[in-house]
């Protein structure tokens, strides 16, 4: 009976220190902490990373709303240039009808007008010069005056960028005062001397009409086919186009 209760002591024993919790070593304290603080690092970096990329976002948005504040005055100068151009197409285009009507016994003979005590086109800026004749013609409607000043102002600037349109306003103005040798004699040279110019649709069709006055029929359809072949998105087409089918109907 004794040795019954000993044995028993003894399991109980052994059971108490299997139950028995084992000590906790901190031995991943350390290994946490420098995880925790390579995150940190981390963090920090794609912060500073982020408000490096936010500056120079923002510095890209300014030289982008500068550069969109430039666009927008130069539209706005292209714009006005553009409705200049446009009041002075439909000046001349009646000015042309009127031509058109007019008996050609009525051809009046041109005098160049007495020259203003103004500044010449040689003592002005190629701007200033330029704008001066074309304002003879859009604001001041002083057509005679306005041929004189083109002349000087190819003269003064005979490489200017507004050479072909001096060139092509002149022929304008002899051709709305039906002197056709003279307007020819301009519509060709910017024909051939500015083969790139936007004023090349607009004077092989003047010429085409120069001709179709002339009674030069054959010429006449032969400039006006070409201002339809060479330019078929220009308005010189649209008012080719027309001429061309009256000719061929005839």
């Amino acid at each position: 009976m004794i040795k019954c209760h000993v044995a028993l002591i003894g399991t109980f024993m052994g059971a108490a220190v299997c139950a028995a919790p084992a000590p906790v070593s901190d031995v991943t304290s350390g290994s946490l902490e420098s995880r925790m603080a390579a995150l940190e690092r981390m963090v920090d970096a794609r912060t500073n990373a982020q408000h490096s990329v936010q500056a120079q976002l923002d510095q890209v948005q300014n030289e982008v709303n500068d550069l969109r504040g430039v666009v927008e005055l130069h539209s706005h100068k292209l714009e006005q240039i553009l409705e200049r151009q446009r009041e002075l197409y439909l000046e001349i285009d009646k000015r042309i009808d009127a031509v058109l009507k007019r008996p050609a016994s009525s051809q009046p003979d041109y005098t160049a007008p007495l020259a203003d005590a103004g500044p010449t086109a040689g003592s002005m800026s190629e701007q200033e010069a330029y704008d001066r004749a074309v304002n003879l013609i859009l604001r001041d409607k002083r057509y005679d005056q306005a041929i004189p000043e083109f002349e000087a102002f190819l003269k003064a600037y005979p490489t200017s960028g507004f050479a072909a349109n001096a060139r092509y306003w002149l022929g304008q103005l002899l051709f709305n005062k039906q002197d056709w040798s003279g307007a020819a004699s301009h519509f060709e040279r910017v024909i051939s001397e500015f083969p790139d110019s936007n004023k090349r649709a607009d004077s092989l069709l003047k010429l085409g009409m120069i001709a179709q006055n002339q009674a030069n029929l054959a010429r006449a359809q032969q400039l006006y086919e070409q201002v339809v072949r060479e330019y078929p998105d220009s308005s010189a087409r649209k008012l080719a186009e027309p001429r061309l089918r009256t000719l061929k109907a005839n």
